[in-house]
């Protein structure tokens, strides 16, 4: 697959995973009555429907295989750790307001993100 289909699948797959986020935490918002509750089950539902659609769709591998769902995982940490010090450190020390701090989490995020997945959780297994 060449390098644009696999960005635009990649694209696609985070799009909708971040709507899909997006409504159901406010549906079980609505049931629950507890961000927390709803973020938890929002979040984790998010992060398999993101793990089975990159996998698949985006970089073509079989959903189970040994450590890659490990790998994703790390990513998804190495993503919360840099988020945090976009928001809760630079954002702060540069005076830039909140909008812009999650402005720039969006843009930089995905792109570590796609990098971790083709270089690491993807990687290619040599034969030897």
């Amino acid at each position: 697959m060449s390098e644009p289909k696999r960005i635009f699948r990649f694209a696609v797959v985070g799009t909708g995973v971040a709507a899909y986020y997006f409504v159901t935490y406010l549906g079980l918002l609505q049931i629950f009555n507890s961000p927390w509750i709803a973020n938890l089950l929002a979040f984790g539902s998010a992060i398999l429907i993101q793990y089975v659609g990159q996998t698949v769709w985006t970089f073509g591998r079989p959903v189970v295989a040994p450590g890659q769902f490990g790998r994703f995982l790390c990513m998804i940490a190495i993503g919360l750790v840099v988020s945090s010090m976009i928001t809760g450190i630079l954002a702060p020390r540069l005076a830039l307001a909140e909008p812009v701090a999650a402005g720039l989490v969006v843009v930089v995020l995905p792109i570590i993100n796609f990098v971790i997945l083709r270089l690491w959780v993807y990687r290619e297994e040599s034969s030897i």
